[in-house]
Formats: structure tokens, C-alpha cells, sequence
């Protein structure tokens, strides 16, 4: 499981066999949990709230959203290299 950034206290990361879906990214306080917030990266260069599973408060998300698009091509090299593929499938 690859973490990709930390922020605020928050991990960034994927698991690590979740390559069949689109392109997205977990967000968890501490500890990845199977709970965490989930968010897809989009074909145009943005980033889309999947889910709050993880409960993180608005304001937190709202910048932690920002700092992932920032951050979209590190995320995407970093999905390509681990799962060894230059194929990557986008949400929208």
C-alpha cells in the first residue's frame, strides 16, 4: 500500500490491488483504515469526492482536495509505477 502524501495529520494512499478501478486515491487520519475517504482523479486534471467514509470535516476536505489536484501528476506517476503500467483508467 503505497502512501503518497501526508497532510494535516491525514495519509494519502491506495491499496495496493485496486488497480482494476479507475484511478483514485483513500484519505485516513493516522492509520489507513478500510473506512477512509475515497477521492477519483479525473481525466482533465482534477479530483472528485467518491465518498466521506472517513468522516473528515468539510473545511479539512475542501483543502485536502486541493493539495490532491496540486499534487495529480506525482499521484499519477506514483499509480503508474507501482502497479507497472502506463494504462490508466480515469472516472470521468
Amino acid at each position: 500500500m503505497p502512501n503518497i502524501l501526508e497532510i494535516f495529520g491525514y495519509r494519502v494512499f491506495f491499496w495496493a490491488k485496486e488497480n482494476v478501478e479507475p484511478i483514485h486515491v483513500h484519505i485516513s487520519k493516522g492509520r489507513p483504515t478500510i473506512n477512509a475517504t475515497k477521492v477519483w482523479l479525473t481525466k482533465n486534471g482534477g479530483s472528485l469526492l467518491a465518498n466521506n467514509n472517513g468522516k473528515i470535516p468539510t473545511n479539512e476536505l475542501n483543502k485536502l482536495l486541493e493539495i490532491i489536484t496540486t499534487n495529480y501528476g506525482t499521484i499519477v506517476d506514483e499509480w503508474k509505477a507501482f502497479f507497472e503500467t502506463e494504462d490508466v483508467k480515469f472516472y470521468c
